[in-house]
């Protein structure tokens, strides 16, 4: 049975999508429906679109961004995080074309809003995101519009254990953008193992993403940056992982089948 999952993210800044070092540093790829595009014709499992400037703006979702994408007829599942800030922007967002949320902000400053947007469209449909780091031997969640860190708190570890939300996408946000940087204690130390897990942030080779695919309740692992390096990535680094539990490299689709 597969049950696993490789995630293509792109971010995108000021309208862009860019190589994201650390979230600090900025590097211009291009428009983002084209990196889009190209993760849906390789076969990913899912794509990922994270507008990292939103929130911090005070702006809604890109509506006219997803717009875009959903002309493209993608063939994979779409999730969308990005200046989601009530039920009524997450309804629209899956409206649009969207299949499932990624959450931020709204773990700190509305979870109520969170467990009713899930009653609306059902957990499956949302995702929590958690910037985490290592720190002094434990783990810190960042809040960054505040510029501020602590511990985990036991609620927002309740909104999967109680199905608010279907699984928590783990960013280690210091190493993201750095090859091989994943801190896998990120994951060892997560004070639950009964929530399903995406992994994200400095994942950039077969060999890394085996050791993390290997662990029971990391669902899926997102790939940013080192999936835009060169054509055809996804499917090799699947041929890399055939002994996985993952859904097999794609070699045709509509795309060839429209030449």
């Amino acid at each position: 049975m597969l049950k696993k999952r490789l995630v293509g993210v792109v971010t995108i800044k000021d309208g862009w999508a860019v190589q994201s070092i650390g979230y600090g540093r900025y590097l211009p790829l291009g428009k983002p429906e084209c990196l889009v595009e190209n993760l849906d014709r390789w076969g990913a499992d899912e794509i990922l679109v994270q507008v990292i400037d939103r929130s911090a703006k005070e702006r809604g979702p890109d509506f006219g961004l997803l717009g875009r994408i959903a002309r493209l007829g993608l063939e994979t599942p779409l999730i969308y995080g990005g200046g989601i800030h009530s039920v009524e922007d997450g309804v629209r967002v899956i409206q649009e074309g969207a299949d499932r949320l990624v959450l931020d902000s709204m773990l700190h400053d509305a979870p109520a809003t969170i467990k009713n947007l899930s009653e609306c469209l059902g957990a499956q449909a949302l995702i929590a995101a958690l910037p985490l780091f290592w720190n002094g031997g434990q783990i810190e969640w960042l809040d960054y519009l505040r510029g501020s860190s602590g511990a985990l708190p036991a609620k927002i570890l309740t909104l999967a254990e109680t199905g608010t939300v279907s699984e928590m996408l783990i960013i280690d946000w210091r190493h993201e953008g750095y090859q091989g940087g994943f801190e896998p204690r990120l994951v060892g130390n997560f004070p639950s193992n009964d929530v399903p897990l995406i992994v994200f942030g400095g994942i950039s080779d077969p060999s890394q993403m085996a050791e993390l695919l290997q662990i029971e309740n990391v669902a899926a692992v997102a790939v940013g940056n080192f999936l835009n390096y060169r054509e055809h990535t996804v499917q090799k680094w699947k041929e890399a992982l055939v002994a996985m539990p993952l859904r097999p490299p794609v070699y045709e689709s509509k795309y060839l089948a429209n030449v």
